[in-house]
């Protein structure tokens, strides 16, 4: 089972996929992600057990240490954060809709672990740098009250982070959004 996620983030895209390899051999974990992010950079995303993520982060730190532009080992993640990663979360209701924005892939992860532990939300996606410049976003759903406490939890981690772009809370959307945003 998965408790931890460890990210790592490179400037070059030859150091990103050697560096994949040497994390998922050097530690049992799963590879989620493995991929180019604009704007040229690199991200391997790994899950498991604590111990086997840190070995596997700490492998590929320091084996591409001149090309680390940044790194995340995050414990204990709230379960709905796997498939939201993976885009593959139908939303059960449409109720008010929740967006956070952050600078980089790192605190869309965390921001996203943030709000679903804050509030009983749907994570629907966390859509990570592809197309936008290095940013991400978390979208999830539930009623106004809890998205609401979502998005103010999300971000405070995010701002902590210097990382925040924006936030959106819509306590109703319009079917046309839904169709765009899903």
């Amino acid at each position: 089972m998965n408790h931890a996620i460890g990210l790592l983030e490179l400037n070059s895209l030859a150091a990103g996929v050697l560096a994949a390899d040497t994390m998922v051999k050097t530690a049992t974990v799963d590879l989620l992600q493995a991929t180019i992010m604009c704007p040229g950079k690199y991200i391997i995303l790994v899950a498991g057990d604590v111990s086997a993520v840190q070995s596997a982060v700490a492998a590929g730190k320091a084996g591409f240490a001149a090309n680390i532009i940044s790194s995340l080992v995050l414990a204990n993640v709230h379960p709905d954060v796997f498939p939201a990663l993976r885009g593959a979360v139908a939303a059960t209701e449409m109720g008010a809709l929740g967006l956070i924005e952050s600078f980089s892939v790192a605190a869309a992860i965390q921001a996203a672990d943030a709000a679903a532990k804050a509030a009983v939300v749907q994570l629907l996606e966390i859509r990570l740098a592809r197309g936008m410049g290095g940013k991400a976003f978390v979208l999830f759903t539930g009623d106004v009250g809890a998205v609401t406490v979502a998005v103010a939890a999300g971000a405070r981690q995010a701002e902590a982070e210097g990382m925040l772009a924006g936030t959106a809370v819509i306590a109703n959307p319009d079917a046309r959004v839904w169709e765009q945003v899903l």
